[in-house]
Parts: structure tokens; C-alpha cells; sequence
């Protein structure tokens, strides 16, 4: 099995330096994209691209924003299935903003920051680590400020076209403690989707809280769309 890994608005190479080492090591060719976050439709394409790349069934895996973009690359003929961490799936013409402006604003909204040209870029202060992402390692924190990356308006405002997760299965891991997506959020899109729903603990960085529980559901997902 072909697994696509995508990242999300962060646009880190560590979102899944957890669990693509686990998913290798279970015999699957594992894809990790790096998306120029200029637009939902540029980072579309830039994922596609990866797909096409790849020889077999495809797999998608999408933390975040990244749960947008695999749910229109999703519509690729060889892909089998999607699996969303902690992540945004939106339906038909609607757009990442237009779900979150539905509900309270997330206390991740304290730490945004908008850049000269319009874009978007979190400011990991001390205060933010302790509300935000307070179930990291020092470690790993030291890693995703030196990765950050700013994300363009676009990929936030463009609708989505006809959802993947319409015609093929998906799975949905929930982060319990999430103050980036709120986990209401997160359980309205899954209910939604008709997704096969896995609870965890935690912050939004599932990826790497939680690797091992996130492999087991990739896994499960793979085993289920092969057979």
C-alpha cells in the first residue's frame, strides 16, 4: 500500500517523523509531502503530483489542513481511503474558514499573527506552549519553531470541491484536548463524514503525542481498504 502523509498549516517536515518510520517498518511505502501552502488548490496539486508519483492503491493521510487537501485529492482513481488527524474535512463549496467561523474561536486564534502579505504564521511563545501544545518534549518543541512555516490566506478561504470521504471510506483520529481545532469541531466533521472514530488524548499534535496510536489507525485503515 501507497501511504500519502500531508501536512497541515504548519507546514512541518516533523508532523509525521513519529509515525512514517512505524508505517515502513510494517512493510507500507509511506510519501511525506511538503505543500508550499500558497493555496488549497496549489497544495491540491503539489499532493496529486505525489500520487501520481506512486505506482499502487493509494492511502491518504492528512493532519490538520492537510485533512483539506486530501479531501480533493481524495478523487484520484487510485486512492482507497482517507484517514484525518485531528483535521479539517470540509464538504462541497465550503471552506476551512467557514467551519471554524460556525464556532467559538479556538484559543490557538491568541497566536496567530498576519504577515505583511496577508498570511499567517503562530507565534510559539512560552505562554502559547503552555495553552497550545504543553504535551510536547522540549525537544520536539525546539523542532516545529525552528520548522514553522507561514501559510497563505488561500489555503484557508478556497472552497473545496466534491469531498472525497463521499464516496470512500475514512477514519478519523479526534484529539480530546485540542485548542487549535476544537474537538467539537473535529466530532461534527467525523459524524459528518460517517467516519470510523478514534478518541485520544491531548493537544493538536496527535502526530507526535500519540505516534504509535496514530500508526495503528493508518494501519487499520490500509488493512481494511486492501482486502
Amino acid at each position: 500500500m501507497e501511504i500519502v502523509l500531508v501536512h497541515g498549516a504548519g507546514g512541518r517536515p516533523t508532523t509525521w517523523s513519529a509515525v512514517a518510520p512505524l508505517l515502513t517498518a510494517r512493510g507500507h511505502h509511506v510519501v511525506t509531502v511538503t505543500n508550499p501552502m500558497t493555496s488549497l488548490a496549489d497544495d491540491v496539486a503539489n499532493t496529486l503530483a505525489a500520487v501520481e508519483a506512486t505506482t499502487g492503491p493509494v492511502l491518504l493521510a492528512g493532519h490538520s489542513y492537510g485533512g483539506a487537501v486530501i479531501t480533493n485529492v481524495g478523487r484520484h482513481p487510485r486512492v482507497r481511503g482517507l484517514v484525518y488527524i485531528a483535521a479539517f474535512a470540509p464538504d462541497e463549496g465550503e471552506s476551512v474558514n467557514e467551519i471554524v467561523e460556525r464556532y467559538e474561536p479556538a484559543e490557538i486564534s491568541k497566536y496567530m499573527r498576519r504577515g505583511p502579505n496577508g498570511d499567517w504564521k503562530s507565534e510559539p511563545d512560552p505562554e502559547f506552549w503552555a495553552e497550545i501544545g504543553w504535551d510536547l518534549s522540549a525537544e520536539q518543541r525546539a523542532i516545529v519553531e525552528a520548522e514553522g512555516r507561514a501559510a497563505e490566506d488561500l489555503i484557508f478561504k478556497q472552497a473545496t470541491g466534491e469531498p472525497a470521504w463521499r464516496k470512500l471510506p475514512s477514519w478519523y483520529v479526534l484529539a480530546e484536548q485540542d485548542r487549535t481545532l476544537r474537538p467539537e469541531i473535529q466530532a461534527d466533521m467525523a459524524e459528518r463524514m460517517g467516519a470510523t472514530l478514534e478518541r485520544v488524548p491531548g493537544s493538536h499534535y496527535t502526530t507526535l503525542v500519540h505516534s504509535a496510536r496514530v500508526t495503528d489507525v493508518i494501519l487499520t485503515a490500509a488493512a481494511a481498504v486492501m482486502s
